[in-house]
C-alpha cells in the first residue's frame, strides 16, 4: 500500500480538467480514498500514520481552497472593477440624453446591475469550483416555480416596462386616473407613484395604469380650463360674457390665441348653465389657476348683480282641507249683508 503523502502526491501532480464537472468528480474519488486509508489506519492502530494522512490531507485541502479561492478574488475584483467603470459611464450617457426619460433611465441602470452582478457571480463560483451548469439548471426550475407564485408580480412589470416604452405619461406629468389627480413623482417596473395636491404618494400597480383610462393634463404643454357657473332665466347671457370676459385680460399665464370664451352649454332646472374657457400655457398651474378664476367669476357676477341661483323648489297646494282655519289657509271672508 502506498503512504498516503504519495497518494495525495500523486493526485496533485495531475493536470487539472478544464470541465468543471470532472473537477467535481476528481475531488469525490479523492475524499472516498482518503477516507478509506484514514478508515484502515484506525481499525489496525496505526495512529502515527492516521496522523501523518490527517495532517496531508488537511494541508492539501487548505491549498487547494487557498489557491481557488484567490483565483475567485482576483476574478471578483477584476469584475467588479470593470462593472463600476461601465456603471459609471452608462450613467452618464443616459444622463445627458433627452430621448430617455428619467423613469426608463433608472429601469435600464437596474436592469444592467443585476445582469452584470449575475454575471460576476457565475464566473466567481466557476472559480471556485462548483458545477455552475447543474446550479444555473435548479435556479431555471425554481424560477419557473416563483413565476406562477408571483403572477402578479410579473404582470406589474411587463405593465411596467409598456409604460416606459410607450410613454403615455412620464416623471413630472399631472395626470387623473378614477378620482385621483396629480404629479407623477416615480415610475418602477411594479408600480407608479402620483403625488396628489395634498402631498400624498398615491402607490398604484402598472397593470392598472395600462388598463384604466388614464388621463394626461401637461402631455400637450397647452391645457383649457374651464370655469363652469350658472346663471338665472332671467338674466340674459350676453351680459355675463359681457362682465367675465375682460377678467382674462393682462394675465400672461392665459394665451390669447385660442381667444377665451363664454359659451352656454346647457338649460337646468334652475339655471342656464354657462363655462368660461380659456388656455394656460403652463398645464401644471392647472389647479390653482382654476380655483382663482373659480372666485373671480362669483364676485364679477355679484359685482355686476347678475344672479347665481340655487335650486329650490315651488310647492303649490290644492284642495288641502286638512289646513282649512289655520293660519297656513284661513277661511275666505265673504263678508255679511245686514239687508239679507
Amino acid at each position: 500500500m502506498r503512504p498516503p503523502q504519495s497518494v495525495l502526491r500523486s493526485q496533485s501532480q495531475q493536470s487539472v480538467p478544464a470541465d468543471t464537472t470532472a473537477v467535481v468528480d476528481r475531488a469525490v474519488d479523492q475524499f472516498s480514498n482518503a477516507f478509506s486509508e484514514a478508515l484502515h489506519f484506525f481499525i489496525n492502530g496505526e495512529w502515527e500514520a492516521l496522523y501523518s494522512h490527517f495532517s496531508s490531507g488537511l494541508v492539501y485541502l487548505t491549498g487547494l481552497f487557498l489557491e481557488r479561492g484567490l483565483q475567485a478574488l482576483a476574478a471578483f475584483l477584476l469584475l467588479y472593477l470593470i462593472y463600476r467603470g461601465l456603471s459609471t459611464t452608462l450613467f452618464r450617457v443616459l444622463d445627458r440624453s433627452e430621448s430617455i426619460e428619467p423613469g426608463l433611465q433608472s429601469v435600464l441602470l437596474k436592469t444592467f446591475r443585476v445582469i452584470t452582478l449575475v454575471f460576476i457571480g457565475t464566473i466567481v463560483l466557476d472559480q471556485l469550483g462548483l458545477n455552475v451548469a447543474v446550479l444555473v439548471g435548479g435556479l431555471s426550475i425554481a424560477g419557473i416555480i416563483a413565476g406562477f407564485a408571483a403572477r402578479d408580480s410579473l404582470e406589474n412589470f411587463i405593465s411596467g416596462v409598456t409604460v416606459l416604452v410607450d410613454q403615455p405619461f412620464q416623471v413630472g406629468d399631472y395626470i387623473e386616473i378614477d378620482d385621483d389627480y396629480g404629479q407623477v413623482d416615480e415610475i418602477t417596473l411594479r408600480s407608479t407613484r402620483i403625488r396628489t395636491v395634498r402631498n400624498e404618494i398615491i402607490v398604484r400597480p402598472n397593470s392598472q395604469m395600462i388598463t384604466e383610462r388614464v388621463v394626461n393634463h401637461t402631455k400637450r404643454n397647452v391645457l383649457r380650463v374651464d370655469i363652469p357657473f350658472g346663471i338665472a332665466y332671467k338674466e340674459y347671457p350676453e351680459e355675463a360674457r359681457e362682465v367675465l370676459l375682460p377678467l382674462t385680460e393682462h394675465d400672461d399665464r392665459i394665451l390669447s390665441e385660442p381667444s377665451p370664451s363664454v359659451v352656454a352649454t346647457a338649460m337646468d332646472d334652475s339655471s342656464v348653465d354657462m363655462v368660461l374657457r380659456f388656455y394656460i400655457r403652463d398645464p401644471t398651474q392647472e389647479v390653482p389657476i382654476r380655483w382663482e378664476y373659480t372666485e373671480k367669476v362669483r364676485e364679477a357676477l355679484r359685482e355686476a348683480d347678475i344672479e347665481i341661483p340655487f335650486p329650490h323648489q315651488q310647492l303649490f297646494l290644492d284642495e288641502a282641507k286638512a289646513f282649512d282655519g289655520t293660519t297656513l289657509r284661513p277661511q275666505p271672508d265673504n263678508g255679511s249683508s245686514s239687508d239679507r
